[in-house]
């Protein structure tokens, strides 16, 4: 075969497998979008109960230890969230009621606000109005509800799925990232040091940080009687995973309530409570975590966190900074691996 010849069908098969691959990649995206947030769900959950994976892995099958931890994060994780979802939900529900139940103090919220401002305010006829439009939506967007159920049932069987295989076929995946990955095992090594910092930096950072300090600033609200505070409490942890936010919101709002019903000294100690003692758990805990081992800039991850929960949802809070930090770090280990390239070519 001339060299011309040979040189043309090499590249029509090269061209051929890279665009397989291409479609085929493609094809995959479609089949996990619809699943992304469980899958992304499966992968952190994966991630996290790895190291005893492998502890375990020294008494027991991989198969008996990997079924050991979905029973555990079901048992341990799931169940309690269910519960702690439930609750939340009838707070949510007692939210209103409380307002309905409570004449006297929506009268006295009203005229406390009348007198600081000078507006007249019906708090009553707001939340009827605003009430109204929510059912509205929800009855609107509930006539698909046992697709939605089925669909969620699916998921989170799904999940609990991929994280059996993905802790039993662990040391598989991480063998075939090796072979797969065109870049030498030294910069593989460091490539993925570097992006496991990130997740855990990320995690702890921002996940158990958020945690504690939604914990921690609850229990300022049980303690001055706020109304409610297992449904606040819940809410303070969704917003203090995202920077410059945090709990403000919910316990500023707080204070607020306590002083319009007439509780000045309790007002004054929930604002002192939050200030210096939830203060510090975002102060010291948060940078600690994040300088520690993510290694990122504020903005960065600020960004991540903002961006990844438009892209992937509620999982993007988590995996938004890591995509980042991954990228910081592919960055690095790639231009590492080109420099070390040109100079053996010069040499």
């Amino acid at each position: 075969m001339p060299l011309l010849d040979k040189f043309v069908v090499v590249n029509l098969s090269k061209g051929f497998v890279l665009a397989l691959i291409v479609t085929l990649l493609v094809l995959s995206a479609m089949l996990i979008q619809p699943f992304l947030q469980y899958v992304l769900g499966a992968v952190l959950l994966a991630y996290v109960l790895y190291p005893l994976q492998i502890r375990l892995e020294a008494y027991v099958s991989p198969m008996v230890a990997a079924l050991s931890l979905v029973i555990l994060a079901v048992s341990g994780f799931v169940a309690p969230l269910v519960v702690v979802l439930g609750t939340v939900v009838d707070s949510a529900d007692r939210v209103l009621e409380d307002f309905d139940t409570d004449p006297v103090q929506i009268e006295m919220i009203e005229s406390r606000i009348e007198e600081l401002t000078g507006q007249e305010v019906d708090i009553t006829g707001e939340l009827v109005s605003s009430g109204r439009e929510i059912g509205t939506i929800v009855f609107e967007r509930s006539t698909q509800a046992f697709g939605t159920i089925t669909f969620h049932l699916i998921g989170i069987a799904l999940a609990l799925f991929l994280v059996y295989y993905l802790l039993k076929d662990g040391d598989d995946l991480v063998n075939w990232l090796h072979r797969t990955v065109p870049l030498p095992m030294d910069s593989q090594r460091d490539l993925y040091i570097e992006i496991n910092d990130v997740m855990w930096g990320v995690l702890f950072g921002h996940v158990f940080v958020a945690i504690v300090q939604g914990v921690v600033a609850g229990v300022g609200l049980v303690v001055t009687g706020v109304p409610n505070a297992l449904f606040w409490t819940a809410v303070m942890i969704v917003l203090a995973m995202v920077p410059l936010v945090g709990a403000i919101p919910v316990w500023g709002g707080a204070v607020v309530y306590l002083y319009l019903t007439g509780e000045p000294l309790l007002a004054a100690g929930l604002f002192v409570y939050s200030v210096i003692v939830v203060g510090l758990t975002d102060d010291y805990l948060r940078p600690f975590a994040v300088d520690r081992y993510a290694k990122l800039n504020p903005a960065v991850i600020l960004l991540g966190i903002l961006g990844g929960a438009y892209a992937f949802g509620i999982m993007g809070l988590f995996f938004g900074p890591v995509v980042l930090g991954a990228l910081k770090a592919a960055l690095r280990v790639g231009l590492d691996n080109w420099s070390q390239l040109d100079e053996s070519d010069i040499g």
